[in-house]
Order: structure tokens, then sequence, then C-alpha cells
């Protein structure tokens, strides 16, 4: 989970509660495992034989559900990623009893004590994971990426691939890595910034316990590699989405600027935390010279992840160029089929076109659908996410009670003014009134519930 992580479950009696709550599946009916358990044994027969090229994956060193593998050649002056996804559709087949269930769930819910699956562990974390134990059924996407980082979909095709180690952001040397990974970033790195894209990577939010036994959360920033690795599915995933878009087909991920009150808001909370952001100075610059290791910086990061529009998805639609802003790029989610119903169908669509091939009917259909599945999957994501965050930051001011902290009010509500503490990235509201957003107040902390998720605060200043 991007959000927060709880290595040592620290948290597990709130999180039980939060899973009752939001009705996160414990497992997968009987049917649906058996299924799961049948297309596993499926021999891939439509597949060319890659298992010559060197692949790797690079993921968290617990991750066992292994979407994309990866290895890169030069040519010329040009990189091309050749980029390996799960064969999900090899597995799952258009309304079996494993496809509706995964309609019925729309991605992957991660919590920090484990994660309830869009598909049976039989395939996520065994037959369809590119783990390095074996032949394994899998899409190939190459990606031509130019010295200016701009990237055209080179080719796909169905192929048996082996990874050759499953390497970890933590532990994982430049050796280990194809020669051109630390390229490509860098150029994918500088596409970017011309661009004017606002992508921001927030760090984790880690729980532990002092030496009194409080609880107390530390921000734990990326690694580089991982940094780096997300430029391979920002390559891919751009590629593929300009692939679709000029073939008259898709499903695209889409998200508008932050409006001018989610701006404004920001302004206030970078003032809470002591941050000097120009008034002439646009925020996707301002964000480009943030540092994640420097808790201030970190804790706006976290901000901004929070202040967004939201992102949707939607399908082609003749004259309409479809937009995400933080990319600043036409955009397509592909590279995570396991863990996301959408990418499925958007990887057999690529390889449809890359061949030129008619699409699927049944992949056509599904683009006119996955709109509002998506978007319940995404909202349940959320609110799972936001639940988590609430019981994490009122188990940290437990026993705080009667403190003061500083505070900056970000804006008006009904319910109240909310309020960024200046010394915690936390958001929360009071019923101070009189108040202005961009004013500083002191506020106490009245009461932190980690059963209920909640925090009180009044203004004593």
């Amino acid at each position: 989970m991007k959000a927060l992580r709880d290595p040592d479950l620290l948290l597990g009696e709130g999180l039980a509660a939060i899973r009752a709550q939001f009705k996160v599946p414990a497992g997968f009916p009987p049917a649906v495992d058996a299924a799961a358990a049948e297309a596993a044994r499926r021999a891939p027969t439509d597949h060319a034989d890659r298992t010559g090229l060197a692949f790797v994956t690079l993921d968290p060193a617990t991750s066992t559900d292994l979407d994309q593998a990866f290895t890169i050649e030069e040519a010329g002056a040009d990189l091309l990623l050749h980029y390996a996804i799960a064969d999900v559709a090899w597995f799952v087949d258009d309304g079996d009893v494993i496809d509706a269930e995964a309609w019925a769930r729309g991605e992957t819910f991660y919590l920090p004590d484990g994660k309830a699956g869009l598909y049976p562990r039989v395939l996520a974390e065994g037959a369809a994971s590119l783990l390095p134990d074996g032949p394994r059924p899998a899409v190939i996407l190459t990606t031509r990426v130019a010295p200016d980082g701009s990237v055209k979909l080179a080719g796909a095709e169905r192929a048996v691939i082996r990874s050759r180690a499953k390497l970890a952001y933590d532990t994982v040397r430049d050796d280990q890595l194809p020669v051109g990974f630390v390229d490509l970033a860098a150029r994918m790195a500088r596409a970017e910034l011309a661009r004017g894209a606002a992508r921001v990577d927030p760090p984790e939010q880690e729980v532990e316990q002092d030496a009194e036994g409080r609880f107390t959360l530390r921000m734990r920033p990326l690694a580089l590699s991982e940094t780096r690795n997300a430029a391979l599915s920002l390559a891919t995933n751009m590629a593929v989405a300009d692939a679709l878009y000029a073939a008259g087909t898709g499903l695209f991920r889409v998200m508008a600027e932050p409006d001018a009150a989610a701006v404004a808001r920001l302004r206030h909370t970078a003032r809470a935390f002591g941050l000097d952001w120009p008034a002439d100075q646009a925020l996707e610059q301002f964000e480009a010279g943030l540092d994640q290791t420097n808790r201030a910086d970190a804790a706006f990061m976290l901000a901004i992840r929070r202040a967004g529009n939201g992102a949707s998805y939607v399908p082609y639609a003749p004259g309409v160029k479809p937009w995400h802003a933080a990319m600043a790029a036409t955009y397509a989610h592909a590279t995570a089929p396991l863990r996301r119903l959408a990418d499925r169908y958007v990887v057999r669509a690529a390889l449809a076109v890359a061949n030129a091939q008619a699409v699927p009917d049944a992949v056509q259909v599904a683009f006119a659908k996955l709109g509002p599945v998506m978007a319940r999957a995404d909202a349940r994501a959320g609110q799972i996410e936001r639940a988590v965050i609430d019981l994490a930051e009122a188990a940290m001011l437990s026993g705080h009670e009667g403190k003061s902290f500083s505070a900056m009010v970000t804006d008006l509500g009904e319910a109240g003014a909310r309020i960024q503490l200046c010394d915690h990235p936390i958001v929360a509201r009071t019923v101070a009134r009189s108040v202005t957003p961009g004013e500083k107040i002191t506020v106490r902390l009245d009461r932190a519930d980690p059963a209920r998720r909640e925090l009180a605060f009044s203004r004593i200043a």
C-alpha cells in the first residue's frame, strides 16, 4: 500500500474493523478457486519462445504478484524497452467465473496487513506471475524511447519468457539491471520536465512505536530504484495510449488539473510547513523542486496527493483527446493486469493494434463498460486508504489529549474549518469560528479515538 506501512502489525484490531466495514473479501468463492486452479494448468500454445532474452523483475522484496519483467537494448541513439506483461487473458476467459469475480472487484485492495487480490493466488502469485522459477506466458510490449524521452509502441507479441532474477528496490545494484535502465529513466524524467508534468510520488508513511509504547508515523522515502522503475511503466503506458488513440480505440486514464480552490488550499498548506512557494510560481514548477527526504517537503507531497481531483477512465471518443494533467500526456493503464481489471483489456487491444488486427469485440464492449466499474473500485480503494490513514493518525495522537498544536486554516466548510497541523502531515476539522483561510491558529486536541478513527480539535488561540 503506497500510503501507509505497518510492518509490525501494530494496528491489527483497527484494520480488522476496516476490513469488516468495507467488506474487503477474505478469499474467493470455491467455484472461482477451482476454476483458477484448472486455468493455472493451461499451457501456452500461442506464444513465441523468448526465453533467451534476459528479463528481470524489480519490485518490493515481498511482492509475489509480478506484473512486469523487462529488458532493454540499444537501437542506435534510441533504447528499445521490452516490457513483458503478465498474460492474464491467457488464463481468464471472457464470461467465466474468474472473469465475473474480477469484474465484481475491479482491482486489488491493499491494506497494511495484507491485500485482497483481483485474482486467486494460484494465478496472481503463481502461474500468471512473472516469477523467476520457470517459463511464464506474457505479452511483450516493445517501446522505442528516443534521446528526448519521446516514446512509440514498436511492437507487441505473446511470448514465453523466463525471468533471470527477482530484484528488490531496497537491495538491487545497478550492475544487476539491464544496460540502459538508468539512461531510460533519465530520458523519461527530462521529457516529463519538458512537458510540464506534475506527477508526484510521495513517500510512504510507516507505523512504529516509540520507547514509551506510543505510535509514531515516520516517512519512508522511495528508493531511487523505485523511482527509476516507474519510468518503465510510464514509457509503456504512454506509448500504448498513443497507439490506441491513433487506431480509434482504447480506454484512457484521464485527470483534470487541480482547480483554483485546491491550489489555494495547497498554498496555505505550504505555509503551514514553512515552505517558500513563490506567488508567481505554478504548482507543477514548485513540485519539481520538492525533496522527499526532507520531512516538510514529504508532508507537502502527501498533501498534493490528497488534493487532486482524482483520475478516471474514459473510452475512446472521436474528436476527444484524452488527457492526464499530472502526466501532461495521453495516458493508459496497461502494465498491471494482475492488479487492475482494465489493464487486461488494454493489453489485448494493444496486442491487436500493434499487429494490424481488429480489436476483439469483447474488448470493445468492455471499454464501454469499464469506466463506472473502475470508478467504483477506485472509490472503494480510496475509502479504505482514507480509513487506514485516519486510524493511524488517531492512534498516533492517542494519549496526547489536551496538547496544543499549531495549525493553518486551509479552507472553510459546513463542517467547520479544515486545518493542516504544522508539525504533522495531518488534516483535520475544527469548529473554530471567525477564522479565514491562510490564518495560523493554535488548537487543542480534545479527543483521539482510534476505535472510531476520529480526531477532535478546538481552537484556543
